[in-house]
């Protein structure tokens, strides 16, 4: 049970202001009666808004295709985010709607985001080893060498203290590979094939766990069953 002013303005239909104004205007409705006072207690699943039950009032969980030039933040100064592809009142909900780790400016592929900050955790923590696959091409041959080097756990990143993780490298070409990993360091993909002398010229995510983008196209979306990534993790919904 939460007051229904607070309730409205976590899930980002307005302002705890507005909604008085919502209120007098008998659009909001409990259990089929009008509403009547701002402060009142609710549970979400028994109000109405203009006839319509509140959207998506236990938590989102989206898969996204996340395409070229946009950046993985809420900070307006960083340039275009992926935040701008959701629907407005999405954008608004308190807590924010968040990327389950990030992907730069210069990669695309599937992101998770939520609004759930253990799910988050859950899926980040290294404890789980949540395995991601990407794909990268770059500006030189790939030897098979680079294949039991990247197994083997030893590979030093510039700056680290520890060596990475071991992780998967399969060549799909001269100059493409696929990487599967099971940490999230800072921009990891690059750095480990710049460890090699190799640059990243393309970097695309293309699996998150037992996710795979299909056929979403970059910039769509689509809802996950968050009761089942819940229960997968862990988390007691």
């Amino acid at each position: 049970m939460r007051r229904l002013d607070q309730l409205l303005a976590n899930l980002g239909y307005c302002s705890r202001r507005e909604a008085r104004s919502w209120i007098e205007a008998g659009r909001v409705t409990i259990g089929g009666e009008a509403a009547n006072d701002s402060g009142q207690k609710a549970a979400a699943a028994d109000v109405r808004i203009d006839g319509e039950p509140l959207d998506h009032p236990d938590g989102l969980l989206l898969l996204l295709h996340k395409p070229l030039g946009l950046v993985c933040s809420h900070d307006e100064r960083e340039g275009p985010n992926i935040y701008s592809l959701l629907p407005e009142r999405w954008r608004r909900r308190n807590p924010a709607v968040t990327s389950v780790g990030r992907l730069d400016k210069e990669t695309s592929g599937l992101l998770l985001l939520t609004d759930q900050s253990l799910l988050v955790h859950r899926l980040t923590s290294p404890k789980h080893k949540v395995p991601k696959v990407y794909r990268a091409s770059v500006d030189r041959d790939l030897s098979p060498d680079l294949v039991p080097l990247f197994a083997s756990g030893t590979l030093q990143l510039e700056g680290e203290a520890h060596p990475c993780a071991p992780a998967e490298l399969r060549l799909l070409g001269p100059r493409e590979a696929e990487l599967t990993l099971t940490e999230g360091r800072y921009h990891q993909v690059r750095r480990m094939l710049a460890a090699c002398g190799l640059t990243v010229l393309t970097l695309h995510r293309a699996r998150f766990g037992h996710l795979a983008l299909d056929d979403l196209a970059p910039g769509a979306w689509r809802e996950l069953p968050l009761d089942e990534f819940a229960a997968r993790f862990g988390l007691a919904r």
